[in-house]
């Protein structure tokens, strides 16, 4: 038996459009990935190349100086092993949370399910403000303490709702009454059906949740004295900030310090901030690169109106 190919002829304006939309994405691309490229190459560049705007394409002089002096701070390891213990556990009680609530939103049949919604959605708009919060947590016992950073914006009402309409949209209703025939429970049901049909939104929250709590340095800064308790995007502020006293008029102005350290300082400072941006985002850029592939079909699924 012969088999026949057909190729299909496109025509000049189909080729056309193909044509432009694929100049169209390189474009845009491009204008994504190069500032990141460009923050890259910076923070192994002489500061002095930098400054002179000589860091187009390519690293410039090549140089270690700006991870030399963020990696030199005392602090830094401790605080990024509190920043990692932080978005691990703070992102598995919101998913367990999340998840939980959203199955409860999503039985037409849950007693009180218009007013407990409309408690979730008044937070998305209304707040107490930061002394109020402040004062709740340190009457709870949270001040300065591990779990203050875990419980913090433990929810997103807006994941919330994401998560909801997942379930309400792929997991068809057949089989919950299925379950209930069989006489399962809904933490049966809970457990052994929706949990291993969600992992695609599961994957998708476990992104949007960890760059909250991974980039979360307000939180620490606020509510915790404690310098071992402390994240890592609140310490890398305090190196920022302190590497840029070194330019103030009043340190300039010491009569300590010579004009050349005082120039090596400023010189530091400004590749500093390009390392300090590696630093923070490499772990988070390494989360979305294993989860890519849920992350679209999810973010889809979960963002249509249920």
């Amino acid at each position: 038996m012969k088999k026949t190919h057909a190729k299909k002829k496109l025509s000049l304006s189909n080729r056309i459009f193909y044509i432009f939309n694929t100049i169209l994405w390189i474009v845009v691309m491009f204008l994504v990935l190069y500032p990141l490229y460009l923050v890259l190459i910076s923070s192994v560049s002489d500061p002095d190349a930098i400054t002179r705007g000589e860091v187009i394409w390519h690293p410039v002089d090549f140089s270690l100086r700006g991870y030399k002096a963020v990696l030199q701070y005392s602090g830094l390891l401790v605080s990024y092993g509190n920043a990692i213990f932080y978005t691990v556990a703070g992102v598995l009680i919101s998913i367990g949370v999340t998840m939980a609530a959203a199955y409860g939103m999503s039985r037409p049949a849950f007693p009180g399910k218009r007013f407990i919604n409309f408690l979730f959605v008044f937070t998305m708009f209304f707040g107490g403000g930061l002394i109020p919060t402040f004062l709740v947590m340190r009457d709870l016992g949270l001040y300065n303490t591990r779990l203050i950073m875990i419980l913090m914006g433990c929810v997103s009402v807006w994941n919330l709702m994401v998560a909801r309409t997942y379930i309400q949209t792929s997991i068809p209703n057949e089989l919950y009454e299925a379950a209930m025939l069989d006489g399962a429970s809904h933490f049966d049901y809970f457990f052994r059906c929706v949990i291993p049909l969600s992992k695609t939104i599961i994957a998708v929250l476990v992104v949007y949740y960890g760059v909250g709590k991974w980039n979360d340095y307000f939180t620490g800064l606020v509510y915790l004295k404690d310098r071992n308790l402390l994240p890592l995007q609140t310490v890398l502020r305090e190196i920022l900030a302190s590497l840029q006293i070194n330019m103030s008029g009043d340190y300039m102005m010491s009569l300590s310090e010579s004009a050349e350290s005082i120039q090596e300082a400023i010189r530091t400072a400004n590749v500093a901030k390009y390392c300090i941006i590696v630093v923070s985002t490499g772990p988070v850029v390494i989360l979305y690169a294993f989860l890519q592939k849920y992350f679209e079909k999810g973010v889809m699924i979960g963002s249509l109106k249920g």
